[in-house]
Parts: structure tokens; sequence; C-alpha cells
């Protein structure tokens, strides 16, 4: 199958519906995670300490939308409210492949089934309906709760970039990287969806580094700094 273009579109699950990310979203992500210092630590934007500064965070990331990335909103079903971001960037057709990345949650949804199905439903969006072949992944190269998340998802890791990516504390990160390829998508779906029956990220990560605060560019509970 050739791979197709994403543009923004709902996809819904049971818990967590990903809407196309807009301004309107400002004020309940602001609630969310607005100030939270463990929330945006790995993250590439300082903190917002006011609605104001989180709305310019987002208008950037509207305004950089059109250089190939899709952004969505993660909003609780059960609420209507918006708890957290995540997106698609380095989209390439003509390569077949794309990264999922940007990714936070507020507190109040960490160690919740959120997170996990947010992820099913971007790998099934990206493997089963965009046909592309790689789905890639980075990381800062100290949040080791995201490298252990993203790898429970059946990631592989690649290696690392140094000196990668200017942080907005005026240090610098590796990044690390890790893949998932079409044919490794069956097993790795089997096993999201498992954890979901279980009881999302809180039965399959209890205690475990990355289910429980914020991540990095990757997976439970997170919030992505670095992709």
């Amino acid at each position: 199958m050739l791979s197709v273009k994403p543009v923004p579109r709902i996809l819904e699950g049971h818990t967590v519906r990903l809407e196309p990310l807009t301004l309107a979203h400002v004020p309940d992500l602001f609630r969310a995670g607005g100030g939270d210092e463990e929330v945006w630590r790995w993250l590439n934007h300082p903190m917002p300490r006011t609605e104001a500064e989180l709305r310019e965070i987002v208008a950037g990331q509207l305004a950089d939308e059109a250089k190939e990335a899709i952004l969505w909103a993660a909003v609780l079903r059960e609420t209507g409210r918006a708890v957290g971001q995540t997106s698609y960037l380095d989209i390439s057709v003509r390569d077949e492949r794309l990264e999922i990345g940007g990714t936070w949650y507020g507190r109040q949804v960490w160690r919740t089934a959120v997170n996990t199905e947010a992820k099913l439903l971007l790998l099934t969006h990206a493997f089963e309906d965009l046909g592309v072949g790689r789905v890639q992944w980075k990381t800062h190269h100290l949040n080791a709760r995201s490298q252990e998340a993203i790898a429970r998802l059946g990631a592989h890791r690649e290696g690392v970039l140094r000196r990668h990516m200017a942080m907005p504390d005026g240090t610098w990160r590796d990044s690390v990287y890790y893949s998932m390829l079409a044919d490794e998508w069956p097993p790795a779906r089997d096993r999201l969806k498992r954890r979901l029956a279980a009881g999302g990220e809180g039965a399959a990560a209890a205690g475990v580094a990355g289910a429980g605060s914020p991540g990095d560019t990757s997976t439970e509970h997170v919030s992505h700094a670095a992709v």
C-alpha cells in the first residue's frame, strides 16, 4: 500500500478523542498542564506560566503545521476537555514515514489509559490508513521514562544523535531514536490492545518509569519533550 499524506482529522477512541489542535483548546490545555514544571521538564518550549504564554506556544505550533506536521489535542470523551497534545512530525510521503512526538499530558491523566489509547489511535492511523512503512520517535538522552515507554510499545532503539537539540535552559540534548516498521506493527497492536483491556497504563506499567510522570517525545503518561 502506498503511503498517503495525512490531513487533520478526528481520531476517536473509547476514552480519548484526538481532535485537530486549535487555539480554542488553549484554556483547557492550560488548566491541564500550564505552570507545571514536571509536565514541561523535557519539552523544547519554556514552561508557560500564563494562558497567554501557552496561547503563544500553540499559535507558533499551528504556524509550523504547514511544515509537514499534524497536531492534535487529546480530549477526554467523558468531560469534553483537552488534557494534552500529540503530533505527527517529519512526515515524508515519498519515504513512507512519519514521527510521533510533541506529546504531553496533564497530571490528572497520568497512569490512565489516555496515552496508551492515543498511541494506539496514532499508530493504527499511520500504518493501516496512511500506509506508512516506518514510524519513529526521538527523546532526550536523560529521559529514561520516555525511553522505557517507547520500548514498551515494541519500538526498536536505533541510536543517538549527539548535541542534537538546544533546550530552553541553554543546555544541549542528545536525541535517542526509536522506530517501528509496518511488519512489526501487528504484534505491537495486539500488545497495546491487551494493555488497554487490562486497564491501560496503570495496569501495564504500575511503578515503571514512564507511566506516572512526564516523558518526552514518546509514550506513557508522558510529556514528550523531544519530539
